[in-house]
């Protein structure tokens, strides 16, 4: 391998159509791909909802948490990812498992949110780097611009040291749990 070049490391889906297959990806600054111990919880807060859903994963990164979603046989993922490597893997990613129902958009998350969506989701990932206020700006952006389903459920994931983040009042907190260096929340978008 080049000296320069990124080393890559690999994501394991747990369950679904492609369990235990592992992909690979890029080894870039600010990518921490969701544990699987977290996204164990994650995608049990989330069973009987997936089968069909419409996903938005707000910062694909790795893609972890949207090929966990396609492998659950959500029907559709918008994955959006502003640096070009990591956005290039997770279309590598879909090629390679086939999966033709998602779209990789490589951009800033926070101006392609700014823009009303074309349709709207049932479930949202929200799991940006750490400290930089990208968080509530995106809760914000998602509500004012009409991201969401009736009912739709959010994913947070932030620092632990964010004990609280400032949500909309029709937003209801249904589950929180922290791991080591982070804390997650699961919410019901009511319109």
């Amino acid at each position: 391998m080049a000296k320069n070049q990124p080393s890559s490391g690999q994501v394991r889906i747990i369950a679904g159509q492609w369990r235990s297959r592992r992909l690979p990806i890029q080894d870039l600054e600010g990518l921490r791909p969701t544990t699987d111990r977290v996204r164990e919880t994650l995608f049990n807060w989330l069973a009987g909802d997936l089968v069909g859903a419409r996903v938005l994963d707000c910062f694909g990164g790795s893609g972890a948490l949207c090929l966990e979603a396609l492998s659950r046989y959500a029907k559709y993922a918008k994955v959006f990812e502003l640096q070009a490597s990591a956005a290039k893997q997770l279309q590598q990613n879909l090629v390679t498992l086939k999966c033709e129902h998602a779209d990789v958009i490589k951009g800033d998350t926070l101006a392609l949110l700014a823009t009303p969506p074309d349709d709207r989701f049932d479930i949202v990932f929200i799991d940006p780097p750490f400290r930089k206020g990208l968080a509530e700006q995106s809760v914000v952006l998602l509500d004012s611009n009409q991201w969401l389903n009736n009912n739709a459920q959010i994913y947070v994931e932030t620092e632990s040291e964010l004990s609280h983040i400032r949500v909309p009042n029709n937003w209801v907190q249904l589950k929180e749990k922290k791991a080591g260096q982070v804390i997650y929340r699961l919410y019901q978008y009511q319109a």
